[in-house]
């Protein structure tokens, strides 16, 4: 399954960049995340892991297997059945402007099933992050 979600921001990618960066304080800005906390200290890294929390999902540990300072970041997370890749892309439009690409994809043998019962939410789980993180990035 592989869900996707995109948004343009009136921000510069750096400061998208620094939003979507600082895991822990996603809470603030969209409703998909109940909590997130670091399993280590600095900045996201290659290797770097997070715990979140989510409505109606089980907490999670997400582990950077990518990553592209200020442009993008990849983590995965896995559960019996299912291993999730996230992607977050920023691609700088000009003019100050920046899209976020945010993509979720589910493989495994229950990826399926995970879809077909919760595709619903995962899709509006990655609007809200998308449109979060446009207010928080845009001035205003």
């Amino acid at each position: 399954m592989r869900f996707v979600e995109t948004v343009e921001i009136a921000a510069d990618v750096e400061r998208v960049w620094a939003v979507q960066s600082d895991v822990e304080r996603w809470p603030e800005w969209t409703p998909s995340v109940s909590a997130a906390r670091r399993l280590e200290p600095g900045p996201l890294v290659l290797g770097s892991t997070a715990r979140l929390t989510q409505p109606r999902l089980r907490p999670a540990v997400w582990r950077v297997t990518e990553i592209d300072p200020p442009h993008a970041f990849v983590w995965e997370s896995t559960a019996p059945g299912v291993r999730s890749r996230g992607e977050h892309r920023l691609v700088p439009l000009g003019d100050g402007r920046t899209r976020a690409e945010l993509v979720l994809t589910q493989t495994g043998p229950l990826a399926g099933l995970v879809g077909l019962f919760g595709g619903a939410t995962m899709r509006r789980y990655l609007r809200q992050e998308a449109d979060g993180l446009r207010r928080r990035c845009e001035p205003g």
